[in-house]
């Protein structure tokens, strides 16, 4: 870590102070314009190859290289910079910018702070491990750039909050990660439901995966970290523990110092899916209750849940039934069950009872859902415009918030009751409780 400043007091937030900068920024050492972001001129539309969106990525490990590369591939986007606190990751990604664009010009950040802080940025795409997630988005959106966010939006429900609260509070765009949207299968399952094609809905299943998919990284002994990789800026705002191999990277999902295992790493995807079909993306259920199997509290790293299954009760008239795949009667994916019939939708297709629905037309006087084709398309074209996304931050916060109550019922181990309006429980301290993690210094939102 880069001695102990905090995000709020290395970041200009002052609108007029970060045009000088980027004005700044695209003057050569002879005083010649060089380069000026979309940002800046206030462009949309199509544009030539010097006003290209520009991006720097945090976060370039598995997910954040498959983004990476796909911006890389947008006619209209120019990756200009990689983040990560792994000198690995970080230089494999930036020997991919430059291969795609022929040069050497990547620059190489390992502290996200210098990323965003650099002139002539356009927007981020952050892919860290769940407990950085709040820090670098509200950092980000305060830098006024903006944002293409993975799932799951945030660590807790009130980081969640702090994210949109900055995005909404700087104007941001923001697209999450959450590509099942920009899938025409599951934007047309969707529609039938909302355009009452099985009637009533009383129940939503959400099937997710089971168990944690434990990965070898090289064992369970505490060593030092290898060369290269900081190890105390990927804890970041997490406890501190020791280092050992099976920690980092691809098992973090499986520790609850950084995330919640398979339900919060899927209820961006499938519950978002239920929100999107029910209409209800910007509600949240009401009562929630349900049971986990956690691995013995001896067994060693590994403590998110490996089973589980909860139900949460909507005010809308609905219970959504969310669990791991075993317990669910269609496995993975998203189950509208009605008065007159079943439509489900994972990613492998679409079904329904009765099969008649899958030729049902939705007429143009009808609900017609969003449409997009090409997820992080989606993003650069909304960047242009101003526009929502596909996949909002609001609507994220709403999505994860499912998994999130979910898990805090089943750790109580009884029925919660929520107050989707203040978002706090209603007179249960110690559910309250689990809103919010205090973070390790510096780090805060």
């Amino acid at each position: 870590m880069k001695g102990t400043l905090t995000v709020a007091n290395t970041i200009d937030v002052r609108r007029r102070e970060f045009l000088k900068k980027a004005a700044a920024a695209a003057m050569g050492a002879a005083g010649l314009p060089l380069f000026i972001p979309a940002r800046a001129l206030g462009r949309d539309g199509n544009s030539a190859p010097s006003e290209r969106i520009t991006i720097g990525c945090i976060g370039v490990g598995g997910m954040g290289t498959a983004n990476m590369t796909s911006f890389l591939h947008k006619r209209d986007a120019h990756v200009v910079a990689v983040c990560d606190v792994d000198a690995v990751h970080r230089k494999a990604a930036a020997d991919a910018v430059n291969a795609n664009y022929g040069s050497k010009d990547c620059a190489q950040y390992e502290d996200f702070r210098e990323l965003i802080a650099r002139p002539g940025l356009d927007a981020v795409s952050i892919a860290t491990p769940d407990q950085w997630h709040g820090v670098i988005a509200v950092a980000a959106a305060m830098a006024g750039l903006d944002i293409y966010g993975e799932k799951p939006l945030a660590y807790t429900i009130s980081e969640g909050r702090a994210i949109v609260d900055a995005v909404k509070r700087y104007a941001r765009v923001w697209q999450t990660g959450s590509w099942q949207r920009s899938q025409r299968h599951f934007r047309y399952g969707c529609e039938l439901v909302r355009n009452g094609r099985i009637g009533k809905v009383h129940t939503v299943r959400v099937g997710l995966p089971y168990g944690n998919s434990i990965a070898d990284m090289g064992g369970y002994q505490v060593t030092n970290p290898p060369a290269g990789f900081n190890y105390d800026m990927w804890l970041g705002p997490a406890p501190w523990a020791p280092y050992c191999p099976n920690r980092c990277h691809w098992n973090f999902r499986w520790i609850s110092d950084y995330s919640g295992g398979q339900l919060t790493d899927w209820a961006g995807h499938h519950c978002d899916i239920a929100n999107w079909g029910m209409n209800t993306e910007r509600s949240a259920p009401i009562e929630i209750e349900g049971t986990a199997e956690f691995p013995p509290a001896n067994e060693g790293l590994f403590d998110t849940a490996e089973g589980y299954r909860f139900e949460a009760r909507f005010k809308e008239g609905f219970t959504m039934i969310v669990a791991d795949r075993k317990k669910q009667p269609l496995g993975m994916g998203v189950q509208f069950e009605g008065e007159n019939g079943w439509v489900y939708v994972d990613r492998s297709g679409i079904d329904a009872s009765p099969k008649s629905l899958l030729t049902s037309v939705i007429a143009p006087d009808e609900v017609h859902l969003y449409v997009s084709d090409d997820h992080h398309q989606n993003f650069l074209d909304c960047v242009r415009s101003r526009s929502l996304t596909v996949t909002p931050v609001e609507v994220a916060h709403h999505s994860i918030m499912v998994g999130h109550l979910g898990l805090i019922a089943m750790k109580l181990g009884r029925k919660v009751v929520w107050d989707p309006a203040a978002e706090r429980f209603v007179n249960d301290p110690a559910a309250d409780s689990y809103l919010v993690r205090p973070m390790r210094s510096p780090w805060h939102v």
